[in-house]
């Protein structure tokens, strides 16, 4: 009898060994992919937010007609920049990186901003002009033609001189984003160590891998930690796989 029990018991525990060596090897052969961070990267930095909340902020230092952050968000629509991330694998969980922000992208979302900007100030400008009994045209043309023969230049001229920085500069992006170096990937952390000479020298990020999709998390410092909400996600999108 105790002879059966302990042939049933070592059955068991063998049945057990079985299934946990073969999960284990399930997880170092398949489940590790996930951290094969090889290939191109592209982010869309969200600049809309902070435009439209600068942009409000310059309108009411200069005492212009009330207008909301809704109605500011109206006119930003849509104002991202580009980053590009890449990685390739050279160990397991290690390898290299390089992430640049694309110049193109943020000229044209900056164009785009006070672009955005201008509409909303010819027609604040407008509606102020009707309030204070001006008589002559307020269309978009007639405004446009005021503020040019007013300031010397174009209303996206204007502002972009005499108006707000509406977007953090190209130089300041570049600080925060550009580099390369190698990094590590293990148990949800993206780990990042900058070549000699950068800004920035370190970055740890938590990071999650769905499929075409990497999803970095970096803590915000102001705030208090260890908390979601403190993190703020950027998606990555594989645009092309490594070839090894």
């Amino acid at each position: 009898m105790r002879k059966a029990i302990k042939n049933t018991i070592l059955i068991l525990l063998f049945l057990i060994l079985s299934v946990s060596t073969a999960y284990l090897t399930y997880l170092h052969f398949f489940a590790s992919g996930d951290k094969d961070l090889s290939g191109e990267w592209t982010a869309k930095l969200d600049m809309t937010e902070q435009v439209a909340v600068t942009a409000l902020g310059w309108l009411r230092d200069i005492e212009a007609v009330s207008v909301s952050m809704e109605d500011m968000e109206s006119y930003m629509q849509e104002l991202t920049i580009q980053v590009n991330l890449a990685f390739e694998q050279t160990d397991r969980s290690v390898g290299t990186f390089h992430c640049s922000v694309l110049p193109e992208s943020y000229d044209a979302c900056r164009q785009t901003a006070y672009e955005a900007f201008a509409t909303a100030f010819r027609e604040l400008l407008a509606e102020r002009l009707r309030m204070a009994g001006y008589t002559g045209g307020t269309d978009e043309e007639a405004v446009e033609a005021l503020v040019t023969e007013t300031f010397g230049m174009s209303t996206v001229d204007y502002l972009m001189t005499c108006g707000p920085a509406l977007l953090p500069s190209l130089e300041e992006l570049q600080d925060q984003y550009d580099g390369s170096g190698i990094y590590e990937a293990a148990e949800g952390i993206l780990t990042r160590q900058y070549d000699a000479g950068q800004p920035v020298a370190t970055r740890t990020e938590c990071y999650i891998r769905e499929d075409a999709n990497l999803i970095l998390f970096e803590e915000d410092e102001s705030g208090p930690q260890g908390l979601l909400s403190d993190y703020y996600p950027i998606i990555y999108t594989l645009r092309q796989t490594q070839t090894q």
